[in-house]
C-alpha cells in the first residue's frame, strides 16, 4: 500500500522582550536557577499580570510579515493542567481570539533529502499565531535521581505559530522550520538560539492511504530543538506508524519526545484534547485591543522582507535569483553584500561570487557567522577593487584572501609586502612568451596544425614563470598573436 504523509508543525518563538510578558522579571538567559521568578510568574496570592506591551508588537509585526489578518480584539485565556514545571496550575494563553488569526503563509524551497527528486517551491498555510506565557523547566540531570526545577523561563513571553497540516515530507517540515527560523531572525522578534529553546517546535505527524480524504490519527512529537533532530524523528515516527498500520494495528493518539541517542520516538503521554483543559477567559486580564495607531507603529518599524530584498538584487543588482536566494537567507548576510558594493562602487556579480565561495567556505569551516567575520565588508571590496584595476589577477586575490584572513592587514599592504602585484609590462610577458615558444617547438607545430587545446599548456607555462603575476588578458592576447606566427 502507497502511504501519504501528513504533518502540521507547532512552533514556540521566544519573543525576545527584556521582561517578561505579566511581569517586569528579567528574560535573560542563563542566571542561576529560579532567581528571575518573581511573584507574579508564580501566581503567588494577591498578584495581579501587567500585560507587557513589547510582547503585542512583535506579535504583530509577525502577522504582517506573513500576511495574516491581525484581530483588532483578543482575548486570553487560562489553560490548566498540572506539572512540575508549571507553577500557577495554568498556563496564560490564547485560544478562541488569538492576536494573529487566518490568512497567513510562508513560500519554502524544498531540497529532497534523498537527492534523487527535484527541487520545488511550496506554500504552506498559517492557522494562527497566539500568545502565551513560557513554563519553567524541568532539569533531570545531577540530582541523584532527582528532577530539578528552574522556573527562571516561566512567564517568558511566546508566539506560537501553528501551520494548516500542509506538510507531506520530513524534507518540506525541515525546509519550513528554517524559513520560519530565518523570518522571526529576520524581523527582529526572536533570537532564534535552538540551545537555549528560544525556537523550537512540535510537529503532528500522521499517515493516510493514497488518495484517502480523511486524515489519520496523529502522533504530537514535542520539543525538537534542531533540524536534524526533526528530520530524523519524523521519519522515524512515519515508519513506526506505517509498520503498526500494516500489521493490523491501530494508531493511539499521543504526546511522543524524540530519543536522539536511540534515534527514536517513545510515549510520553496521552493526547489531551482541548476540552481537557478547560480553558476559560482569564479573569484577571482584559481584552488586547489592536488600534490602528498601534498597526501603524508596527509597520513603520518592519524592515524590508526577504522576498522584497531577493526581488530587489535582482532587479537592480542583475543578480540570479538563486543567489539573491542564498544573500537573503538572514539580514546580517544581505547587509555584508549591500556594504561590500556600496564599497566597490557596483561589481555585483563578483561580490557575491567572492561573498557565496571563498568567505562563505571559510565562515564555515571555522563555524563563525558573517557578523564574527575577520574581514568586514569594507576590506573584501578593498581586495576586490584590485582585481577590478588590474593590481593582481582572481588567482593571487585567493592567496590575499588569505593573508587578510590570518590577520596579516587589508588587501593593500599584503600586496605590497609579498611584491604580489600584477605584470602589466607588455615587453616584459612578451620576453617570456618568446622563451617558452623557442623551448617548445613541437607544441607550436600542434597548435599552428589546429590543436587549439595546446593553447592552455602555453597559459600555464607562462604563469608559471611570471610567479602567477602576468596579467591573464595580455597574456592571452600576447600568446596567441605570437602563436600564429
Amino acid at each position: 500500500m502507497q502511504w501519504e504523509i501528513v504533518i502540521g508543525l507547532e512552533t514556540h518563538a521566544q519573543l525576545n522582550t527584556h521582561s517578561k510578558i505579566f511581569s517586569g522579571a528579567a528574560t535573560a538567559y542563563g542566571a542561576a536557577p529560579n532567581t528571575q521568578a518573581c511573584a507574579v510568574d508564580i501566581a503567588l496570592p494577591g498578584v495581579l499580570p501587567v500585560f507587557n506591551r513589547a510582547a503585542a508588537e512583535k506579535a504583530v509585526k509577525f502577522g504582517l510579515a506573513i500576511g495574516a489578518r491581525i484581530n483588532r480584539r483578543s482575548v486570553f485565556e487560562r489553560k490548566n493542567y498540572f506539572y512540575p514545571d508549571l507553577p500557577k496550575g495554568y498556563q496564560t494563553t490564547q485560544l478562541e481570539l488569538p492576536i494573529v488569526a487566518e490568512g497567513g503563509t510562508l513560500q519554502i524551497q524544498v531540497t529532497p533529502s534523498t537527492g534523487s527528486g527535484q527541487a520545488y517551491e511550496k506554500t504552506i498555510r498559517i492557522t494562527r499565531a497566539h500568545l502565551e506565557e513560557d513554563a519553567g523547566k524541568s532539569l533531570h540531570e545531577d540530582f541523584h535521581g532527582m528532577t530539578g526545577i528552574d522556573l527562571n523561563r516561566a512567564g517568558t513571553p511566546l508566539v506560537e505559530i501553528v501551520t494548516e497540516p500542509d506538510l507531506r515530507s520530513s524534507a518540506e517540515a525541515v525546509a519550513y522550520a528554517k524559513k520560519l527560523h530565518s523570518l522571526v531572525r529576520w524581523i527582529g522578534i526572536c533570537d532564534g538560539n535552538m540551545q537555549e529553546g528560544s525556537f523550537r517546535c512540535d510537529a503532528n505527524v500522521s499517515v493516510r492511504p493514497m488518495g484517502v480524504e480523511t486524515l489519520g490519527t496523529r502522533c504530537e512529537i514535542k520539543n525538537l530543538n534542531s533540524f536534524k533532530f526533526m528530520e530524523k524523528a519524523i521519519e522515524y515516527e512515519v515508519r513506526r506508524q506505517i509498520e503498526i498500520l500494516e500489521d493490523g494495528g491501530r494508531i493511539i493518539q499521543e504526546t511522543r519526545l524524540y530519543d536522539p541517542d536511540r534515534d527514536e520516538t517513545r510515549s510520553m503521554r496521552s493526547k489531551e484534547e482541548a476540552n481537557d483543559y478547560r480553558y476559560f477567559p482569564d479573569p484577571d486580564l482584559l481584552p488586547l485591543v489592536v488600534d490602528e495607531a498601534f498597526l501603524d507603529q508596527a509597520r513603520a518599524t518592519m524592515p524590508e522582507l526577504p522576498q522584497a530584498m531577493r526581488e530587489r538584487f535582482v532587479r537592480d543588482q542583475g543578480l540570479p535569483a538563486y543567489d539573491a536566494g542564498i544573500l537573503t537567507t538572514s539580514r546580517e548576510l544581505a547587509g555584508y553584500f549591500e556594504d561590500t558594493v556600496k564599497a566597490l562602487g557596483g561589481e555585483a556579480k563578483m561580490a557575491t561570487n567572492w561573498i557565496m565561495g571563498d568567505l562563505s567556505a571559510q565562515l564555515n569551516k571555522e563555524g563563525l557567522e558573517i557578523t564574527n567575520s575577520p574581514i568586514t565588508a569594507g576590506k573584501l571590496a578593498g581586495l576586490l577593487q584590485r582585481i577590478v584595476d588590474g593590481t593582481i589577477s582572481g588567482k593571487i586575490a585567493k592567496e590575499v584572501f588569505s593573508a587578510m584572513w590570518a590577520g596579516e592587514g587589508d588587501a593593500d599592504t599584503i600586496i605590497e609586502a609579498k611584491g604580489l602585484k600584477q605584470v602589466s609590462d607588455s615587453g616584459a610577458i612578451e620576453k617570456i612568451v618568446d622563451e617558452i615558444i623557442a623551448a617548445n617547438p613541437a607544441q607550436v607545430a600542434e597548435y599552428r596544425s589546429g590543436k587549439e587545446k595546446v593553447f592552455g599548456f602555453f597559459v600555464g607555462l607562462a604563469m608559471k614563470a611570471s610567479k602567477g603575476k602576468a596579467n591573464p588578458a595580455q597574456l592571452n592576447e600576447i600568446l596567441k598573436k605570437k602563436l600564429a606566427g
